[in-house]
């Protein structure tokens, strides 16, 4: 019989001691995992990124359910460990199961601290530590203006520029001088927050928060100094606690956490403990470097290996918040016997500072450039002396600085400090194994799997180990792949393949079946490499574009027809007007792009409410050509110079329903005047005298973007021409989910503008965007109105 080995926790570290067990000995125990969230085990480190949009959930999954189903692992999800009897050796999970047990792991974790103030119950009250958070604070994004985060440490900023992202005004409450005071120093602290403020971050530093405003839901902040600040959502990142609750309900010994020793035992039998939840000489850790370095001990000590005794860890935080690097280790305070070395470069905007004591380095803050982070990191923890170092040199010669080619790095150099990887464990795993790429170094060796951020270095040792030349690790377009967008379209046409499975097949994706960040992308990919051979494939699109609509923060949908050029008639408005009516439409609103949209359709009356509107789609749910905004022109306006309603009508007709990697917005002014902001569109017209001025590149949005004048040209046709012109280019070289301001910047103006005005050039683009979307124009709600089973399919209550 196998000895039953509880876990209980499902997060990081505990996980983690689990895999390690595996590795060493995956027969040796019938296992059982505990979790509270309903999520299997992921990566909170990426919750940020969740945040910001940069990730979905299902991309930062780091042990998907099959992971547990093929290690014969019991996962026992959403339903948390509530009481332990010690003495019987049995856990109780909040539904009443009961789980025996032979040996027993605590991996409970930490939780967000909440001030214990008046008002911190109040909705719109949040922590930022787990899945459901981040969600909640996405919701409240949608909803909300203003928000409040009180914390100016890595978490709090993290969900600050979240926010900012979102488009929310966020303010930071800080209680210290500076920000991220246990990570930075001072003046490295003023330099972060100098960064942020021009992101568009506002600060109160040195403010203590005396109670939350509101009576039903949060309305403000009161500080102690008498000020007040008004909101309508509060983060709460001013730090973790260790979860042991469950341990205080036993005789295990509990302090800030659950005091183990330095095999990880706890003073209970065949209990042990990692994690934020354990306590190490008087320690408790909250970074993922001590609590892998924990797991690999436990993991030991469970199957019988010989270990090394856990003695500690010396941290390092590598952080990269809102684009600002920063790096941090070890002892980052003067004090008796602790001297600094420091260098501030102002034209840079770098600054590097050493602490010092006898002679060797116990702590490093960077700011601005972190690139030699890991040098200093590994001199710190082999305790070596830098009597040899040159203390401080400005202006060598490039080239004369240390080296950074790996072939010359000691084997023990740390690669990836999060998972203590080291380049001789890098080195060995190439050769023995025959990777060839970041994502296969990461599958079997763990480096760069948590924060990411050595994937370069790994691609270095990569490159020495395979050819002797030291390469960059290419950042792959998802988690799924090292490839970038360009190599994947060259292999696409190189290869000839014509459809998704044949791309992950061939081109060696980690997933087989891709991810939600690539499947779209992919699929983009091959409808502009082979549009007559390759069927769109709708499950590969986002819900917005399979359903034709999109979907609102309640479930609802919006229905928004086409009013070409915000052209309308009598009839098109009392159609919408029935329709609002019969199916008791909540709201009906003048858009932004001078269309009527209905908002709060219920899925299921979509296809009812298309057929008896009779009108085409907007496209507002799609990444492709959305609308053309007009003013009404010099048929109507005193000041206008041309007929910008019809031209726009004409740019409409020719290219509506084209994909684009992103959305691609026009506007036409009939004059300077510029009514209809055509300064900030993708492709924006403004009528003179002598005939039309060509903008491109403009975005709206969070970050604003102004449009650059391409040409003036004299003819509607003209116009009409560059437009599908660099609808095609913008197709065939675009990033996907890449909007044109980005995409004129990477491409370069000059490049863009020489194609575009290039006659022939500019002919080839239009036939190859001909070819592309013949017969591809129709009217998609048209589509299911006369297909019953897509409607049963997809616009059932209930499915997807």
């Amino acid at each position: 019989m196998k000895e039953k080995l509880v876990l209980i926790g499902n997060g990081m570290a505990g996980v983690r001691t689990i895999e390690e067990i595996l590795d060493r000995d995956p027969d040796r125990y019938e296992i059982t995992i505990v979790g509270e969230e309903q999520y299997p085990n992921y990566n909170r480190i990426m919750l940020s990124n969740v945040l910001q949009k940069k990730m979905t959930v299902s991309e930062i999954i780091t042990n998907p359910l099959e992971w547990y189903e093929e290690n014969q692992i019991e996962l026992i999800n959403h339903d948390p460990a509530v009481q332990m009897d010690t003495n019987n050796k049995k856990i109780t999970t909040q539904s009443g199961k009961e789980i025996p047990y032979d040996k027993c792991i605590l991996a409970t974790g930490s939780r967000a601290f909440i001030l214990p103030i008046e008002g911190a119950k109040l909705p719109g009250v949040v922590g930022f530590r787990i899945i459901d958070d981040t969600e909640n604070m996405l919701e409240a994004a949608q909803k909300y203006q203003k928000a409040v985060v009180i914390g100016g440490g890595l978490l709090g900023l993290e969900a600050a520029k979240g926010l900012l992202d979102q488009g929310m005004e966020v303010t930071v409450v800080h209680l210290e001088k500076w920000l991220m005071e246990t990570q930075l120093d001072e003046k490295a602290g003023k330099m972060l927050q100098a960064d942020l403020e021009k992101q568009g971050l506002k600060f109160l530093m040195e403010k203590a928060t005396q109670k939350i405003l509101g009576d039903t839901r949060v309305t403000g902040l009161a500080f102690s100094d008498g000020t007040t600040i008004e909101t309508d959502i509060v983060v709460m990142s001013i730090g973790i606690r260790s979860e042991t609750t469950l341990a205080r309900t036993t005789t295990i010994e509990v302090n800030r956490g659950i005091v183990v020793d330095d095999f990880m035992k706890t003073n209970s039998p065949d209990v042990f403990a990692v994690g934020e939840c354990a306590e190490h000489n008087g320690n408790v850790y909250g970074l993922v470097a001590p609590l892998f370095e924990q797991g690999k001990v436990l993991a030991d000590v469970l199957t019988d290996k010989e270990t090394k005794p856990y003695q500690g860890s010396t941290t390092f935080t590598s952080l990269k918040v809102s684009g600002c690097d920063l790096y941090s280790a070890g002892t980052i305070r003067e004090a008796e016997g602790i001297n600094s070395i420091e260098a501030f470069d102002g034209i840079n905007y770098t600054y590097k500072k050493i602490f010092v004591r006898d002679n060797q380095i116990v702590g490093v803050v960077l700011y601005g450039d972190t690139s030699e982070g890991n040098r200093y990191y590994n001199i710190l923890k082999k305790n070596e002396s830098i009597e040899d170092y040159t203390p401080v040199s400005l202006l060598h010669m490039v080239g004369e600085e240390a080296s950074a080619d790996v072939s010359e790095w000691p084997d023990d150099e740390v690669i990836c400090g999060c998972n203590g990887i080291d380049k001789q464990t890098i080195m060995t795993a190439i050769n023995e194994k025959d990777l060839t790429s970041v994502a296969d170094v990461t599958k079997h060796t763990k480096a760069g799997g948590s924060c990411g951020k050595c994937k370069s270095v790994i691609g270095d040792v990569l490159g020495y180990a395979l050819g002797g030349e030291v390469i960059s690790a290419p950042t792959g377009i998802c988690g799924c792949t090292d490839l970038t967008r360009d190599q994947i379209v060259t292999q696409i046409y190189a290869k000839e393949l014509t459809s998704s499975e044949e791309v992950y097949r061939e081109l060696n994706f980690i997933n087989p079946e891709g991810c939600p960040k690539c499947r779209p992308a992919i699929n983009f990919y091959l409808n502009v490499a082979w549009p007559k051979e390759h069927e769109d494939e709708k499950e590969s699109r986002y819900v917005n574009e399979r359903l034709y609509a999109n979907i609102q923060n309640d479930g609802t949908f919006s229905v928004i027809p086409r009013m070409r050029g915000g052209k309308t008639n009598p009839q098109q408005l009392l159609l919408i007007a029935k329709v609002a009516e019969k199916y008791d439409v909540p709201m009906v609103k003048v858009t932004g792009s001078q269309r009527i949209g209905l908002y709060g359709v219920k899925k299921e009356d979509l296809p009812k409410i298309w057929e008896e509107l009779d009108m085409k789609a907007a496209g507002a749910y799609a990444k492709a050509v959305r609308s053309v905004k007009t003013c009404v022109g010099a048929n109507f306006c005193r000041f206008g110079t041309q007929d910008s309603m019809g031209l726009g009508i004409k740019l409409e007709q020719r290219y509506e329903f084209i994909d684009t990697p992103h959305k691609f917005k026009m506007g036409v002014s009939a004059c300077p005047r510029s009514c209809v902001e055509s300064g900030v569109k993708d492709f924006g017209i403004i009528g003179v005298e002598n005939g039309f001025q060509i903008y491109v590149g403009g975005n709206g949005g969070t970050e604003v973007k102004e449009a650059v004048l391409l040409t003036t040209v004299e003819t509607e046709q003209e116009v009409i021409d560059i437009c599908g012109a660099m609808l095609q280019y913008y197709r065939e070289t675009g990033i996907y989910a890449e909007r044109t301001a980005p995409w004129l910047e990477r491409m370069g103006f000059e490049v863009v503008k020489e194609v575009l005005l290039d006659a022939e050039k500019r002919q080839e683009l239009l036939e190859a965007l001909e070819e592309a979307v013949a017969g591809r124009r129709g009217n998609p709600w048209d589509e299911v109105v006369e297909d019953h089973k897509t409607q049963q399919e997809l616009y059932t209550v209930g499915r997807v």
